[in-house]
């Protein structure tokens, strides 16, 4: 009965307040992405959490932004939107086999690439195709990029999470904010009744890092229960 009102009031929220607001081309690269991949389009970031991220980024005049997992670009595209007409935002899509030369992520982000130039905002990122621990650990040896991103959005392999976090820590400046993404997983962070689990390396690293945050003095915490779970750290030291 509980799980049942909770979806009255999400189809509540898209049908009455973020569908009417979201921009068209997001529409089109959501359907797009609905089309394309069916069950799977679900690791789209939803319109009213984009409509948050969107919201936070103009409060914040956020102007660089960093991005761990792509899939069709819809977080992205939201996040471009809401820079500022001298911002940049560099976006790294994960090939997590780190082998093959096609990964299919750049192949589900060839479904929203037409409608990021369709808006004309493709001069803002810079897509580097790699794992995300290789591109970051970069960015602070080699680029000298500590403390110069206003934010950071996390949405890729979660047992990396807490590996991410220590480095955009790092990377994102002292009242810039991180955003992590799934950490609700379906519900499942929530330990069973039953004591039994099926396993689950995913879930269990997300519980991990649930814990950690919740104790991590350089942050200020936020955990919001939007989509599949939305935490925001905004670095303090």
């Amino acid at each position: 009965m509980l799980l049942k009102h909770h979806l009255c009031i999400l189809q509540y929220i898209l049908e009455t307040s973020a569908y009417p607001r979201e921009h068209q081309l997001l529409k089109e690269l959501r359907e797009a992405t609905v089309n394309k991949y069916k069950e799977r389009s679900l690791m789209s970031v939803t319109v009213d959490e984009g409509q948050l991220i969107s919201m936070l980024l103009k409060i914040m005049n956020a102007k660089k932004t960093v991005e761990i997992g792509v899939f069709t670009g819809y977080s992205l595209l939201t996040t471009v939107l809401a820079l500022p007409h001298d911002g940049k935002a560099s976006f790294f899509v994960l090939n997590l086999l780190q082998v093959i030369a096609i990964d299919p992520r750049r192949e589900a982000y060839e479904v929203g690439l037409p409608f990021i130039k369709k808006v004309g905002v493709e001069h803002k990122i810079n897509y580097i195709q790699s794992d995300g621990m290789t591109v970051l650990n970069n960015l602070l040896t080699n680029e000298k990029q500590e403390g110069s991103f206003d934010f950071a959005f996390v949405d890729a392999d979660k047992e990396n999470y807490m590996n991410y976090h220590e480095l955009l820590l790092k990377l994102v400046k002292i009242g810039g904010i991180i955003a992590y993404d799934n950490t609700l997983w379906n519900g499942s962070v929530v330990p069973s009744k039953y004591g039994e689990e099926a396993e689950d390396s995913a879930r269990d690293a997300l519980r991990k890092l649930n814990s950690f945050l919740a104790s991590d003095s350089r942050v200020d915490l936020s955990h919001v229960s939007i989509a599949d779970g939305l935490t925001l750290c905004r670095r303090l030291s």
